[in-house]
């Protein structure tokens, strides 16, 4: 089966600002600063009882945002994040179960892999796009390097501890085909509502990738 791909339908550069959110409020001109900085792929992570609200109003208030849904980690995760209007689908691990009720959606889905045994088993589900996590913990751009030759049809969306200063290299990767991180969003940034740092950050990251 032919499953469907998240780099197609990537908007604007490919730098995935990773939301946790607790407040509908702040979601919306949160996602309103990053898309007028430049960029327009959100994750919001499963991490808080208001995720899902965040990530529905994000989807139908802020023009432009492709809306995505991570930090899946059971089955139904899966059809709520769906319902709530995600277009894509992220999950720090990948099981059985995971995979086929991400296979259920018809959605684009990055499992999570820290090793090359876990990225052959995702292959052997049949996704061939990745999230490498926590990226930077499991040897960051080196080893996204050395998968190169040992899987050459898996493409990469590394996260977890990237900053400014990694995104270069690891973009450069033939193998990589966008990243995420959290260091967008800085907590007592988004807790003050400072929209206009917001809109900063993202268009000093937007020029990292031109």
């Amino acid at each position: 089966m032919s499953l469907p791909l998240l780099e197609p339908t990537l908007s604007g550069p490919r730098i995935v600002p990773v939301l946790v959110l607790d407040d509908v409020r702040t979601a919306v001109p949160l996602a309103q600063a990053l898309v007028a900085g430049g960029l327009t792929t959100l994750e919001v992570t499963m991490r808080t009882p208001a995720a899902l609200a965040c990530a529905e109003a994000i989807a139908a208030q802020v023009p432009g945002a492709l809306v995505g849904l991570g930090t899946l980690t059971k089955p139904e995760h899966f059809a709520q994040a769906r319902d709530a209007g995600a277009r894509f689908l992220v999950s720090p691990g990948l099981t059985d179960c995971l995979a086929e009720a991400a296979k259920a959606t018809g959605l684009p889905y990055l499992p999570g892999i820290a090793t090359v045994s876990e990225a052959l088993i995702a292959a052997e589900h049949g996704f061939r796009e990745l999230k490498f996590f926590p990226a930077m913990l499991n040897g960051g751009a080196p080893a996204l390097r050395g998968m190169v030759p040992l899987l050459p049809e898996i493409r990469f969306c590394p996260t977890g501890g990237i900053k400014a200063e990694n995104v270069k290299e690891i973009l450069s990767l033939p193998n990589v085909f966008a990243l995420g991180g959290t260091w967008l969003t800085p907590a007592d940034v988004v807790r003050d509502k400072r929209w206009g740092d917001i809109e900063r950050l993202a268009r000093e990251a937007s020029a990292l990738t031109v």
